[in-house]
């Protein structure tokens, strides 16, 4: 393959499986059965929902984050490492996983084992857990990505999937692992399904469970090709739940996607159909079969009316609000790099703008792609209409008989709020991605099929009261490319919405096309959130990602009690040099901090109160040291204000703004979030925090 071609199939595989689960998450069960679905729906060919956006789903999850062990530890890989991600991109109890209780769900029982100390894969394992809980679904529904990076190598495949999926399952749950994995890698170079299938089958125990139920369905395939309804009472009597114990048994949902994948014969949206009227796990039945599909044909083979609802937007539960707003063509470019670096390639260097950092870059080169952006009004502007979504290098607006006065939004949207959604599905949060004082920037051109002109201007949209702010208009010339630079302005709450007012200021009526060529806003950022301004939303706060203790907004800030441990974060997420504050009133117990450069729960440095008479700076990377203790005699019921200074290897430390601590750390922590935390037992009111990059 070539760079393109690889890009371009992962792009596919993973826009099939946010298409896969956005069809299947409505009917999942228990309250939907085979019955109900088929009674309901009849033949389904298309999402039975429509959502505003589709909040977020654990099928994807896993996928987007546990792929980040390449990124955050060093080589060679273990499932120690891969343990040691599932913590640090999770808030306890809230989010990202089905949360059931221990013993019953895979993800929840595994989690806290790693939490007690226990480490993969003994976390997973028979020994530890039992086989019901050890043999759940979710030994595959995670496990596509270590496909995706290692496209027609199904060894490395097979090898890094068994780690993976060790971690929370054990015996047929990472055989599923494992099988799904082969087939996506295997898939990259081979259209043909059943050759994929029997490939696959090779890298597992050949007389395991998972490999009977699968070839038992190609058997009654090869016997009934064209009645999947046959093959799914086959299931039912052969190998259905009542078979298998537990919640949601690894064994069933084996056998429909083996099932989906056969009877549909490599088409796109038959398979993933298939999967999802048959019942049981239908999200992650869909999404891993349409993720291999979606690797097999790639993304031109999506049909457009699964592909215009998602938008290329998915949004995610991490512990990171600001990796949680996701634009599938730059995911898929940052798993494509994840993949070149395995195999010791040059990552391409048009890859890069946009990767793995805070600036966005809107990359409108894969098939299809529109990168998330939206427009306020569908009827005088839509987003690529027709064949127009075809359209590679740019992205087609069309400006559909604008008269006078006429003004739509097209824009891309940096930030979330709870009324974006209609559900809570696994309780999403948000950090906004852009900020004041940055450059927005947009190269494009217009095309005129009736009228005079049409005028562009810079805005954006403050989440709170919608007030517009914009820049001055220009007027571009018809056929050359125009440019925009604009330095965004401070609004009160976060932006959301950054992009370009289209307004027709002419007697005549406007047709004709805005194309949108590059889309950037780049820049150092800052934020300074007063806890006073914050709401409840999505189980947290507007604008932070908080975890552990019990807090309320009260007394023009942020109340925290805590038997162990809390933690909040905001901004950016790739922040390197940078200085951070927080002003808050310790009043109850010994651990008051402030948090730099945190990557998630098992990461980053704490500067504050921490101890009677002492300030502190601690370390975690995921073990927990002391860098340094001073004498320092602070009282209750007084406030404080903590500075952190990270430059380089350095951090400088202020306590009311006077330099109270200098610390060199020659293994310095490379970047990430800002926050507040206590680490035992107490209660603190924090005022404010803010961050600015240096």
């Amino acid at each position: 393959m070539d760079k393109s071609t690889y890009l371009e199939k992962v792009y596919g595989g993973l826009l099939g499986k946010c298409v896969g689960v956005r069809l299947g998450a409505p009917v999942e069960p228990t309250i939907w059965s085979y019955e109900r679905i088929r009674k309901t729906y009849g033949d389904i060919t298309g999402y039975v929902k429509d959502y505003r956006n589709f909040a977020a789903d654990d099928d994807v999850n896993g996928p987007l984050f546990f792929i980040r062990a390449l990124l955050d530890h060093p080589a060679p890989l273990t499932p120690q490492k891969i343990g040691h991600t599932w913590l640090n991109y999770t808030r306890e109890g809230i989010g990202f996983y089905w949360w059931g209780g221990y013993g019953r769900s895979t993800e929840h029982t595994a989690y806290l084992n790693l939490k007690s100390g226990i480490e993969a894969p003994l976390s997973g394992s028979i020994k530890v857990n039992g086989s019901t809980v050890a043999e759940q679904i979710g030994g595959q529904i995670f496990i596509d990505s270590w496909g995706w990076v290692f496209p027609d190598n199904p060894a490395e495949a097979a090898e890094y999937a068994e780690m993976a999926a060790s971690v929370g399952h054990d015996r047929n749950g990472i055989y599923g692992g494992i099988f799904i994995a082969v087939c996506i890698s295997l898939a990259f170079t081979n259209d043909k399904i059943e050759e994929i299938i029997e490939k696959a089958l090779t890298f597992i125990p050949e007389e395991c469970e998972y490999a009977r139920v699968v070839k038992a369905v190609k058997v009654f395939f090869k016997e009934h090709p064209e009645d999947w309804r046959a093959a799914r009472e086959y299931l039912e009597s052969d190998f259905g739940y009542d078979k298998y114990p537990g919640v949601c048994h690894i064994i069933p949902n084996a056998g429909v996607c083996a099932l989906a994948l056969y009877y549909a014969q490599g088409d796109f949206a038959r398979t993933i159909e298939i999967a999802t009227m048959c019942g049981w796990d239908t999200d992650c039945n869909a999404g891993n079969v349409g993720s291999i599909i979606g690797v097999m044909n790639g993304p031109e083979s999506i049909p457009e009316h699964y592909l215009r609802p998602l938008n290329d937007f998915h949004a995610a539960s991490s512990i990171s609000g600001a990796l949680n707003i996701i634009d599938l063509p730059t995911a898929s470019k940052e798993l494509a790099i994840l993949g070149f670096r395995q195999q010791g390639e040059i990552v391409p260097a048009e890859w890069k703008p946009g990767t793995f950092s805070d600036d966005i870059y809107l990359d409108f080169s894969l098939p299809n792609s529109t990168c998330g952006i939206r427009t306020s009004s569908d009827f005088l502007a839509p987003i690529a209409p027709g064949e127009e979504l075809k359209e590679k290098e740019q992205l087609s607006i069309l400006l559909d008989r604008m008269v006078r006065g006429d003004t739509a939004r097209i824009f891309y949207k940096p930030y979330y709020r709870r009324d974006d959604f209609d559900d809570e599905r696994y309780s999403p949060t948000f950090t906004p991605l852009v900020y004041p004082g940055q450059i927005l920037k947009i190269q494009g051109s217009v095309e005129r099929m009736s009228g005079k002109r049409i005028a562009l201007a810079p805005y954006v949209r403050d989440a709170e009261s919608k007030e517009i702010l914009s820049g001055g208009y220009i007027f571009p010339v018809i056929g050359e490319t125009f440019s925009v630079e604009w330095e965004l302005p401070q609004v009160d709450f976060a932006i959301d919405e950054v992009g370009l007012l289209v307004t027709n200021f002419d007697s005549e009526k406007y047709l004709g096309h805005l194309y949108l060529h590059d889309f950037s806003v780049t820049g150092k950022r800052k934020f300074s959130i007063q806890f006073k301004e914050e709401q409840h939303e999505f189980k947290g706060l507007t604008r932070c990602s908080a975890v552990g203790g019990a807090w309320e907004l009260e007394d023009e800030g942020l109340r925290v009690i805590a038997m162990d441990a809390f933690h909040l974060y905001s901004g950016p997420y790739y922040t390197k040099d940078s200085t951070a504050a927080c002003e808050f009133v310790p009043e109850y117990g010994d651990s008051h901090l402030l948090v730099v450069r945190s990557r998630g729960a098992e990461s980053g440095y704490y500067f504050g109160l921490h101890g009677k008479g002492k300030a502190v700076l601690l370390k975690r990377d995921h073990t927990l040291n002391v860098l340094k203790v001073i004498d320092y005699p602070w009282e209750l019921n007084k406030s404080f204000k903590l500075e952190v200074s990270a430059v380089g290897d350095t951090l400088t430390c202020k306590i009311d703004g006077v330099e109270v601590l200098v610390y060199t750390d020659k293994d310095a922590l490379p970047n990430g979030m800002a926050g507040i935390a206590k680490l035992s037992q107490g209660r603190s009111l924090f005022m404010s925090l803010r961050a600015e990059e240096v």
